[in-house]
This record gives C-alpha cells, sequence and structure tokens, in this order.
C-alpha cells in the first residue's frame, strides 16, 4: 500500500501527503526523531512555533567569542546520549569546576555546613529522600511543600529547602505537593544525583554549549525545519492526520507532538482528546525560570585563595538563588545564576542593570568588586517566553498526578507523543529527551507501511504549504 492509498477515503480521491511524518516542535526531542526518521529514508516536515529553533536549549555567542547556553545546558553523570550526541556533531565536553558542596549566603555572609541552622535542613532533606523510596500516602498528594516547609524548625533552614526545592524544581511551592515532590526524586535518581555537580546532574557542560546541538541537528534537517509555524488544529482518523497552521495544512500519515503538555493545550485535536490526555494538559504548568550568565575577560574569582575561590553558593537572600562556576577550560569567565518561581517573576520588574546588580552586587564580599564589572550579561526569563511556557519541567498541580514523570505516551491512532517529560530514564532532562525521540521515532517507523520490501514508504520532496 502507498502512502496516497492509505489517504482515500469512500467517495473521494487520495489526498497527496506533503510529508509521511509531521513533528510538532523542534526542541532537542523534536529534531532528534525528525533526524532519526529522515535517515530511515522516511519523509519528515518539523514545524516549529517560535521563530528559532531549540525549545528548551538556547546556545549564544559572548562578545568575548564564547558560547553559553541561557536553556539547558548540563550533562548528568551516565548521561550517554547525549555524550554521544555531542561526540557526533563535534561539541567538546568538559567537567564542572566545582567543590564538594555549595557554599550557603545568608545574610551577605556564608553559613558552615555543619551550621546549627543549617543541619535540620539536611535532616530534613534526607526524610524526603527516604519519602521517595517508601512512598507516601495519598493525603500528600494535597499537603503543598510550601506548608510542609512551615512546620519545619528555623527561619534558615527553612529558607534553604525553600531556595534548593525552588531551584530543583522550579515550581510555585504553594502549586506543588509533597506526593509530586517525592516521586520526581525518585525518578531524577535520589537527592543526591538531583543536588550534586560534579558526579550527578550537573557533571559537565559543553564549550560549544548544548544549544549548538539543535542547531546542527536542524542543519542536517534543512529546509525540513520550518520556524513561524504555530499549529493550531491536528485532525486525526484511521488514514492519517492534518495539521493546520496560521499559515497552511500539512497532510501526513502520522505526526509526533513533542511539545509539553501546557503548551499543547493550545493545540485543537478532532475528535476531541480522550479525557485522561485532556486533563493531562488541563492539570499541568511549566515552572518559572530566570537564568542569567555574566561574562569576564578570566574567572579572576579562582585566583583567590582556594577555598574563598570557589563560585559556586547558594543565596538565600532575596531573590534566592544558585550560582555557578560555568567557565569552559581556557575561556573567559562565565559566572550562571539562577532564580526560580515567583522570586523568578519577581525580577521581571526591573530593567537589565537593575537585575545584574541585583544578581552580582551581594557577591562582592564573596569574589571580589570585579564581579560587577562584567564583559557581557546574557539572561533569559523562560516564563516569559509565550511558545515555551517555562522551565525546566512540566509540573502537576496539587492533587493530581497527571503531570508526574514519565507522562504517558501511549500513541493516539496516528498521534504519537515525545517530549522530555515521556522519557522513562532521565525525564526532564536533555537525556530524557532525546530519549524520547528516538523511542518516538522508533514507534513511528515500526507502524509505517512499506511500500516495497525491505524499504520504508517514502513521499514526495516536501512542496511549500
Amino acid at each position: 500500500m502507498d502512502d496516497a492509498a492509505a489517504y482515500k477515503k469512500p467517495g473521494k480521491e487520495p489526498t497527496e501527503p506533503d510529508a509521511a511524518v509531521i513533528v510538532v516542535g523542534a526542541g532537542l526531542s523534536g529534531l532528534t526523531a525528525a533526524r532519526d526518521l529522515h535517515r530511515r529514508g522516511i519523509e519528515v516536515i518539523v514545524l516549529e512555533a517560535a521563530d528559532r529553533i531549540g525549545g528548551r536549549a538556547l546556545a549564544e555567542t559572548t562578545a568575548l567569542g564564547s558560547r553559553l547556553d541561557l536553556g539547558g545546558q548540563w550533562i548528568g553523570h551516565g548521561h550517554h546520549r547525549i555524550t554521544a550526541l555531542a561526540g557526533e556533531l563535534g561539541a567538546t565536553r568538559y567537567p564542572m569546576h566545582t567543590g564538594t558542596l555549595p557554599q550557603v549566603i545568608d545574610r551577605g555572609r556564608r553559613l558552615p555546613v555543619a551550621s546549627p541552622s543549617v543541619l535540620p535542613a539536611g535532616a530534613a532533606l534526607a526524610g524526603l529522600g527516604v519519602l521517595s523510596l517508601t512512598g507516601t500516602p495519598d493525603r500528600w498528594n494535597d499537603s503543598t511543600l510550601d506548608a510542609w516547609l512551615r512546620r519545619l524548625p528555623g527561619r534558615t533552614s527553612r529558607r534553604l529547602l525553600e531556595v534548593i526545592a525552588s531551584i530543583s524544581w522550579t515550581a510555585d511551592l504553594d502549586r506543588f505537593s509533597v506526593h509530586a515532590a517525592a516521586r520526581m526524586v525518585r525518578r531524577q535518581g535520589g537527592l543526591r544525583t538531583m543536588l550534586s555537580t560534579r558526579g550527578g546532574a550537573q557533571d559537565s557542560l559543553l564549550v560549544e554549549g548544548a544549544g549548538t546541538l539543535t542547531d546542527r541537528l536542524a542543519a542536517e534537517l534543512g529546509p525540513r525545519v520550518r520556524t513561524g509555524q504555530p499549529v493550531t488544529s491536528i485532525a486525526r482518523d484511521e488514514h492519517g492526520v492534518t495539521v493546520r497552521t496560521g499559515s497552511g495544512t500539512f497532510q501526513a500519515a502520522k505526526t509526533i507532538v513533542t511539545v509539553p503538555p501546557p503548551v499543547a493545550a493550545r493545540i485543537e485535536h478532532h475528535p476531541p482528546l480522550p479525557a485522561d490526555r485532556a486533563a493531562l494538559e488541563r492539570n499541568t504548568y511549566m515552572g518559572s525560570v530566570y537564568k542569567a550568565i555574566a561574562v569576564y575577560e578570566r574567572p579572576f574569582w579562582r585566583e583567590r585563595e582556594r577555598e574563598q575561590g570557589r563560585a559556586e553558593f547558594l543565596v538565600l537572600d532575596s531573590p534566592g538563588r544558585a550560582v555557578f562556576d560555568t567557565t569552559a577550560p581556557d575561556g573567559p569567565g562565565h559566572l550562571c545564576t539562577l532564580v526560580a518561581g515567583p522570586e523568578a517573576r519577581a525580577l521581571d520588574h526591573l530593567d537589565p542593570e537593575g537585575r545584574r546588580h541585583a544578581l552580582l552586587a551581594p557577591l562582592v564580599p564573596h569574589l571580589g568588586p570585579g564581579v560587577l564589572e562584567p564583559a557581557g550579561w546574557h539572561e533569559k526569563a523562560w516564563h516569559l517566553d509565550e511558545h515555551v511556557g517555562g522551565g525546566y519541567v512540566v509540573l502537576p498541580e496539587p492533587g493530581t498526578t497527571e503531570g508526574i514523570t514519565p507522562l504517558p505516551h501511549a500513541p493516539l491512532g496516528n498521534v504519537h507523543w515525545a517530549g522530555s517529560e515521556t522519557a522513562d530514564e532521565h525525564a526532564g532532562y536533555l537525556e530524557g529527551a532525546i530519549a524520547s525521540g528516538l523511542r518516538a521515532a522508533r514507534e513511528v517507523a515500526d507502524a509505517l507501511p512499506r511500500s516495497g520490501p525491505g524499504s520504508r514508504s517514502r513521499p514526495r520532496t516536501p512542496s511549500a504549504s
């Protein structure tokens, strides 16, 4: 059976497809799926709503010539898929410059890890780790992290846990249940893995930036990737799918939706989605996160005495934030700052200079006055990105379970699902995005009809729509 015949309906002429497969979303997951299908000889079109590719990955070049990531950037220990892809695409991996634990700054001063005000936070984290293994009572799905933290003793320990939780999940803690947190800890490899740099989830980086990987995947696909094409509706039947955008209509045998459910909720489906899928889109949201990277001629902070020369902090003063030294070998200094949750949104009211001063000035006592004089300042508020919706991951509303990873991905007729949150391993990470893209491509390739012995059907070259 050829592809044109697949669209033949009673009393109608067959409709010639624009491609065998349409991928919705040009993030790492969608581009991975599209390239895999393309390499199998299957014609594919990628439709991206934004005017750029990359999704939650975004690399920029600094005035000093270095590359940095304003989106996802870290390669976790044991993330073999992204390590292999980086090697294949000519990117250079390097380990984080880090100590055993980040330094905690509260009210402008450093707190010893063994401080009485810090130790209760460690005990609470250990308790959450135990819950991630043993499970939580059902009633805890209605109990938020914010309410749980208010019951803990000590202002400093509560604030430390608040900052850690916000940075880890980018959630509003009054919208994130203890049950969801414990489940996500388990799925993300445990607290030690989640919170660690070297040997953990923030093990290493790419000199060229993780966003360079999506650039190079898109370059291989060429005109098959079409930006500025927000999908408005998907009609499905036993013959295939009709995908509509603001500027055209596309026919295909299959489609792969790779955008996260809160964003995919903008797409109308005909016939309507089943109740469980609609609930997934309705009961989830994207976190709020702001990321900034200050660029310096050199990482001057490393020249200070060894302990004072580290630039890895958890800052409890408002806005609560995490600071990392993400400098590449022999490169200019890169100082990365993450702010999440409501405190990230509060920064929206400042101008770039105001945000830079608010984030860098408190570091002067710890890194020196040079921290106030970056050669470049790069920033991105992901919750203001209309096409991404936020970051890093999909989050469930309290009292619901639809958004707890991994998200369900069973095909709905000729509609398939991908995206980092659907990965069975490392959901929410770059590694998970690649894994989900490869899985969806394999599903689709196995389901497509063959046009001849041993070969997959390959329709005509995609036409302009």
